[in-house]
């Protein structure tokens, strides 16, 4: 894609972030959240992250105008999880059907991988075959279905767990590197 630019999410960021993110809670199931977060409660959730988990932007190639983002979190609060994330990426609607989000994700992994996270996990709502598609196209299997998990819009909606490995599990495992180490890495 060209005249793009992937780089780390800064503070100033949330509020595209959450302009981004709220046609995905108010209409259909992408999003289970009723209400969409605003700019500080968006910066929150990335403050949340401690420097550990990444959330990585695409700008215009002059660096400003988020079009899409992408993060992950930890999968389960246990100590036993922590090598392993759960990723989501959210384009604005203006950009997608561009592959903003296969260049996203893309960067996402990679540095995920380079961290030392084992797994990524995508939770996906059922139907939803354009994420399935845009999950697969990065190295993302299924794994498995929840049956009505979610009920939203007057329905109870599945999720299909997709998972990617990142880096062979090591035995004993090597602890993950802080993204403000880090850094966004390009593949």
């Amino acid at each position: 894609m060209i005249g793009i630019s992937i780089r780390a999410a800064k503070s100033e960021d949330a509020a595209a972030i959450a302009a981004i993110y709220a046609p995905y809670v108010l209409t259909g199931t992408v999003s289970f959240e009723f209400e969409p977060p605003d700019a500080a409660a968006m910066q929150a959730r990335m403050e949340a992250s401690c420097g550990l988990f990444p959330w990585i932007v695409a700008t215009n190639s002059e660096g400003v105008g988020v079009l899409g983002y992408a993060y992950a979190t930890k999968f389960r609060e246990r100590p036993a999880y922590r090598y392993v994330v759960e990723t989501s990426v959210y384009v604005s609607g203006a950009a997608q059907g561009q592959g903003l989000s296969r260049l996203l994700y893309e960067a996402l992994l990679t540095t995920l991988r380079t961290q030392g996270f084992t797994q990524a996990i995508a939770v996906i709502s059922l139907p939803n075959e354009s994420s399935i598609k845009a999950h697969e196209a990065v190295g993302f299997r299924r794994a498995g279905q929840l049956r009505e998990i979610g009920f939203k819009e007057g329905r109870w909606v599945d999720i299909g767990m997709w998972q990617r490995e990142l880096n062979d599990s090591a035995i004993p495992p090597v602890e993950p590197k802080p993204f403000s180490e880090v850094g966004v890495v390009r593949g």
